[in-house]
């Protein structure tokens, strides 16, 4: 089913809404919410905590940027001690990155702060409207990362 245009006009500016509204909040409360992490670390320490270990490009494909940015901000993190890395033991030549205390305390902080602020937003909503939202928010997440791509088309791989 297609969305009407107005409907879809009224969609996306409201994620653009959305979206404006959480930068100008991380920006004004950055250090509430990430206290002395830098904000790219929530990015790479969420995945070392579900994941386990990973090496550097491992964990550079799991957040979606490029490896020499990754290996940089891991450096940053594990000066600060938020992640260790250890020798990967299949292979010696490569570094395994594992989330320390500090990186889980840091990650526990944040989701308190995270939590905080949305019970605050949502005060006044239903626990049945706030799943039904964020089911909604899942799928539209979703789909935003499955759109502009081509369908039904093979990918070609260079061989």
């Amino acid at each position: 089913m297609q969305l009407t245009p107005a409907t879809a006009e009224r969609l996306t500016a409201g994620v653009a809404h959305l979206v404006r509204t959480t930068r100008q909040l991380g920006h004004r409360v950055a250090t509430d919410l990430y206290g002395d992490l830098p904000s790219f670390g929530w990015a790479l320490l969420v995945p070392l905590e579900r994941d386990g270990d990973l090496r550097c490009s491992a964990l550079a494909a799991r957040a979606g940027v490029d490896v020499s940015v990754v290996s940089r901000q891991v450096a940053t993190l594990e000066r600060a001690g938020y992640v260790h890395r250890r020798p990967d033991p299949l292979d010696g030549r490569a570094s395994l990155i594992t989330l320390s205390p500090a990186g889980a305390g840091a990650l526990a902080h944040t989701r308190a702060v995270r939590g905080q602020w949305a019970a605050e937003a949502l005060a006044d909503w239903s626990e049945d409207d706030a799943r039904r939202f964020t089911v909604l928010l899942e799928k539209l997440a979703d789909g935003l990362e499955t759109a502009g791509r081509p369908r039904g088309r093979p990918q070609v791989v260079p061989g």
